[in-house]
């Protein structure tokens, strides 16, 4: 009898264990936790050391290199989240082990190897095409908004951005195809490596007086630091660049980009909706107000990348889920990361406005480096509907469709028009006011509609399998290696 007592003392959960379920904490979500909130220490010590090493000019310049280096955008076309979502459905039918070799079903292990080949040559074109074109046009747009006053040296800091911008480009769609394969946390902890690294060195080029270098820094940081975690990997990526998939291979022209143009105009809309903002109020109100919008946007960026970690670790377990045909699994997963995560960003953005209305107060001089705190609430809660639209998204695109196509260009044209109308008329003001309304009230109403409607079309058109089968021994006629018969509507 005392032995059964201790033996149920024993399995009693820790405080500690029920904070992680309530939480919903895992080692992928922890990395990358740790990886945001780096980011967003970071971005504090970004914040304090730019306010002292670069003049309000510098700001400006500092802030638009990095949503003029965002055109990369243009030519990856959204096939890191495609090759994650391929991967993480052909996934769901093999094993993946420890020292790279793959078993399970050989027409799943031959089509993730001709994933992985068709990603590695897409992006090597794409990081020479970038390079040819956003170098020159990064120059250009320079040259022609210049402004009066002191020079600002940037010609050289552009250049290596852009550079180190290359590099980190061709190794993005593999850490995208290894979360697919699963190994999600430990690209997690990667990107935490990174996030420190990139971090050092950028705070190394401010302290030396090399202000402007650091976003050059900050990307080339990561680039050694994703060098460093993809030859750890190289067992499996030497399997797959040598396994030939013969005749079963995946469709470009049938599979990919059926689903990758639709992500790639919904990812260019979001171009406009995130990354316009900088580069307009630096061409019509100057440098000094473009960093403003430009600090105060890295605040809430940060905030953002903490909570959606909750649901991007989770976007291929809903990809293997949903080839499993599990939606009933799928959804409390998903429901329960979506509480999560939007709690943890309520909470956190009450702290960082609180902390921002103290240290503004007490230092008029950090006071003009951010928006105002009214815009900069109003901010804050675009950001909080941004976040619900965006986890509905990750869960719809689960099912290799993209639904939100109509949604975001709407609300890129109208984020686009917004921005250079009231931009030029009213500066951040008229850009955060816009931004509210197109991106968080038109966004999160219509959005949230459009996810309704389809979760209840696609799902309720498909058996759901509740018992889980083993890995690699489910029925082949559940997979989803034929193109699908319901196109995105």
């Amino acid at each position: 009898m005392e032995e059964q007592k201790q033996y149920a003392v024993s399995t009693q959960p820790s405080v500690l264990e029920k904070i992680k379920h309530i939480l919903g904490l895992d080692r992928a979500i922890a990395f990358t936790v740790l990886a945001r909130g780096w980011s967003t220490m970071a971005g504090v010590v970004n914040i304090l050391l730019i306010a002292h090493f670069l003049t309000a000019s510098e700001q400006g310049y500092y802030y638009t290199f990095a949503s003029l280096v965002a055109l990369q955008i243009v030519f990856e076309l959204g096939l890191s989240f495609v090759i994650l979502q391929l991967a993480a459905h052909e996934r769901a039918f093999l094993q993946i082990h420890e020292d790279g070799s793959i078993t399970g079903d050989a027409v799943a292990r031959s089509r993730l190897a001709s994933v992985f080949h068709k990603a590695v040559r897409w992006y090597a074109a794409g990081a020479v095409l970038m390079a040819i074109v956003i170098l020159p046009v990064g120059f250009f747009f320079f040259y022609t908004h210049s402004q009066p006053g002191a020079p600002v040296a940037w010609k050289l800091p552009w250049a290596a951005a852009v550079l180190a911008t290359v590099a980190t480009f061709q190794m993005d769609p593999i850490f995208s195809f290894l979360e697919g394969c699963g190994r999600i946390a430990e690209v997690a902890r990667m990107r935490l490596t990174q996030a420190v690294v990139g971090s050092l060195m950028a705070w190394a080029a401010l302290g030396l007086h090399y202000g402007l270098f650091a976003p050059a820094m900050v990307i080339g940081g990561q680039a050694l630091a994703g060098g460093y975690f993809l030859f750890g990997q190289r067992r499996l990526l030497r399997f797959l660049a040598r396994h030939d998939p013969q005749d079963n291979t995946v469709s470009w022209r049938g599979e990919i980009w059926p689903f990758q143009w639709r992500i790639a105009v919904s990812w260019l809309c979001g171009y406009f909706i995130f990354q316009l903002f900088n580069p307009v109020l630096f061409a019509y109100r100057g440098a000094v107000e473009a960093g403003r919008m430009g600090m105060s946007l890295n605040v809430a960026s940060a905030l953002t990348g903490v909570a959606v970690a909750w649901v991007n670790t989770k976007a291929s377990p809903f990809g293997t889920l949903i080839a499993r045909r599990e939606f009933r699994m799928l959804d409390r997963l998903f429901f329960r990361t979506l509480w999560q995560s939007s709690m943890i960003l309520v909470v956190c953005s009450g702290a960082v406005f609180a902390g921002l209305v103290a240290v503004t107060h007490l230092h008029s001089y950090y006071a003009g480096r951010v928006l105002p705190m009214p815009l900069f609430a109003v901010l804050i809660v675009t950001v909080l509907c941004n976040h619900i639209v965006f986890s509905e998204a990750i869960y719809l695109r689960a099912h290799k469709r993209e639904p939100f196509l109509p949604l975001s260009v709407a609300v890129g044209i109208s984020t686009a028009c917004g921005t250079l109308l009231l931009g030029k008329w009213w500066g951040a003001a008229g850009v955060t006011v816009g931004y509210f309304f197109t991106s968080g009230v038109l966004g999160v109403s219509i959005g949230t509609w459009i996810f309704l409607r389809k979760r209840s079309r696609w799902h309720h058109d498909l058996p759901t399998v509740i018992a889980e089968a083993p890995t690699g021994e489910s029925d082949r006629g559940t997979a989803t290696h034929q193109e699908p018969s319901h196109a995105c509507k």
